[in-house]
């Protein structure tokens, strides 16, 4: 079973209670009982082993059994900005680059993109990204977690990643470094920032302004990939060379 995300204040005194969707999800999904042991992580890096003493339509709460605090960061951060996808495949690859252990992901609106956020939709599929940011993160067992930003028009995305270190962008059919050999940091304190395009490409246009804010051209070979398969392609890539995967 996954470990379920609660926030610290929802601990007090060797106790553990639970409300809301968390409860719903435990009790009428996963269908918990009382005396089950159960492990929950709080926003605090901490893992709390629970067994559940009572449970209701209103409220579960549970005694504290173990707590263990959880590593700090020992690696970089990545951010990905992946251009929007069309269908379930947006999805998809936000739940995988979550359990390759992306720190943040935030959809882009280029200029060749299929799908364009509804302005009447944004909340309920901001909703829906945020419960798959949260049942992947779970299922993974991470200890922190990760976020899902609003949908972003690609030229702010590009200037506003000016405080990472390493800033690269993946394309297609043009020069551009392996990433097995460019320069990465080393350290927690440090971010990395990858582009990935839409199916399309990115425009000769969005590339410049790529170059002027700092972005590094990079490549996985002379393979066209899908979208979707570039990113975690490269996701595991970078991840092995920081030493998140090995």
């Amino acid at each position: 079973m996954p470990v379920f995300f609660i926030t610290a204040d929802q601990v007090q005194n060797g106790q553990l209670s639970i409300a809301g969707p968390l409860l719903n999800h435990l009790r009428t999904s996963l269908r918990v009982r009382v005396g089950e042991e159960i492990w929950f992580g709080d926003d605090q890096r901490r893992r709390y082993l629970v067994r559940i003493a009572r449970i209701d339509r209103r409220e579960l709460t549970g005694r504290i059994l173990d707590t263990r605090t959880g590593p700090g960061p020992l690696h970089p951060s990545i951010t990905v900005g992946q251009a929007l996808l069309k269908g379930d495949r947006m999805d998809w690859v936000l739940q995988k680059t979550i359990e390759l252990g992306v720190a943040s992901l935030v959809p882009l609106v280029s200029n060749r993109v299929i799908v364009r956020p509804r302005p009447g939709r944004l909340l309920s599929q901001q909703e829906r990204w945020q419960r798959i940011v949260l049942e992947a993160a779970q299922q993974s067992e991470r200890w922190e977690l990760p976020t899902i930003q609003a949908p972003c028009e690609v030229e702010a995305f590009f200037v506003g990643q000016s405080s990472s270190e390493v800033r690269l962008i993946l394309g297609e059919r043009g020069p551009g470094e392996s990433l097995a050999t460019v320069r990465l940091p080393s350290g927690p304190e440090n971010q990395v920032t990858l582009a990935v395009g839409p199916e399309g490409g990115w425009t000769a246009e969005e590339l410049r302004l790529a170059l002027d804010c700092g972005f590094m051209p990079v490549t996985l070979g002379t393979r066209i990939l899908r979208s979707e398969t570039a990113t975690l392609a490269a996701l595991a890539i970078l991840q092995s060379r920081l030493g998140e995967l090995g």
